[in-house]
């Protein structure tokens, strides 16, 4: 795919250039919106959150935030999010617990493709039914950013921001950030004042754990990603890993491997670590992680997590591999 960002756009890398897009942004998205009302998809995440800010700078309470539980948040998602928006920032928002409902169109199925599309158009659906719930919604937000574009356009892998939407929906996009790579967001989040926790927290795909667990995704090994994931944040936190590794994640696969607990038999899932850094998620480079620290890792994920007997490293850079294994 040919390079589409604007040639006008430069690299935005101080306060002062990301001053001068979030005008020019504000004034974009004045002249596209006008007096209507804007739906945003607001996970929580960097870019979401990026886009909800801009957005209420520019038409403030026409915003109106959806928060989807879809079952595939990390351990105390939802929480965090509905505090965050409504108690810190006041946002307008909307919570919709989708759980069931996206569990169970995903039983079963094995193609990463199919499950990012499942998860993608129901998505849709749910907006589209939180929509007509409301007065005056013409357009939907989304925290599209530029690598999004690129995977997607590249058939890398498919993205559910990327597309445009069904056509007997009556939205039109919103996507303000849809050129920037994720280093540039960040920069932008810190100039619109919003917290440090945001701004760089680690990115969380769309799909949520659904791409964190390879095969038909199952209730219990969903938790069994959920809680490995709290336990690697966790060790990572007290390790003053946090701010400096741009992301790290765990992955259970669908297949199991022989162990042994309590002296018996262990017929159990293996769990991967994947910690990695980056400037633009084009290229992603390894973070060598201290012996000790995922010996304790390893114990304590094996010990306390349900069903999982044993702890691997992911070496891989991208290329080869893509950050996410879906």
């Amino acid at each position: 795919m040919a390079d589409v960002r604007p040639e006008s756009l430069k690299r935005i890398t101080t306060k002062e250039m990301a001053d001068a897009f979030i005008a020019d942004q504000i004034a974009a998205i004045k002249e596209q919106v006008g007096d209507k009302k804007v739906l945003l998809a607001l996970s929580g995440g960097v870019d979401s959150s990026v886009v909800a800010a801009l957005l209420i700078k520019a038409i403030g309470t026409n915003l109106v935030c959806v928060h989807v539980n879809h079952g595939l948040l990390r351990k105390g998602e939802p929480e965090m999010v509905c505090k965050v928006f409504r108690d810190e920032l006041g946002a307008n928002l909307i919570y919709v617990d989708a759980v069931d409902r996206f569990l169970d169109l995903l039983a079963g199925v094995t193609d990463p493709e199919q499950k990012r599309h499942i998860i993608g158009e129901e998505f849709i659906k749910v907006f589209a039914e939180e929509a007509a719930k409301l007065d005056g919604i013409a357009f939907l937000a989304q925290g599209t950013i530029y690598p999004d574009i690129l995977e997607s356009e590249q058939g890398i892998k498919a993205h559910h921001n990327v597309g445009g939407l069904p056509p007997e929906l009556d939205f039109e996009l919103v996507e303000p950030v849809k050129y920037l790579y994720k280093d540039e967001v960040r920069v932008v989040g810190s100039a619109l004042g919003l917290p440090d926790k945001m701004v760089f927290r680690q990115p969380f795909p769309g799909p949520g754990l659904g791409v964190r667990c390879p095969g038909a995704i199952t209730r219990d090994r969903l938790e069994a990603v959920r809680e490995s994931d709290a336990i690697l944040r966790e060790e990572f936190e007290k390790a003053g890993l946090a701010g400096k590794v741009w992301q790290y994640f765990t992955v259970v696969p669908d297949f199991k491997s022989t162990g042994i607990k309590d002296g018996k038999r262990a017929f159990e899932w293996l769990c991967i670590v994947r910690a990695i850094n980056t400037v633009d998620v084009v290229q992603v480079t390894v973070e060598p992680i201290d012996y000790d620290l995922m010996c304790r890792i390893t114990d304590r994920i094996t010990h306390e997590v349900p069903g999982i007997n044993r702890v691997l490293y992911d070496y891989t850079p991208k290329p080869t591999a893509t950050v996410e294994y879906e």
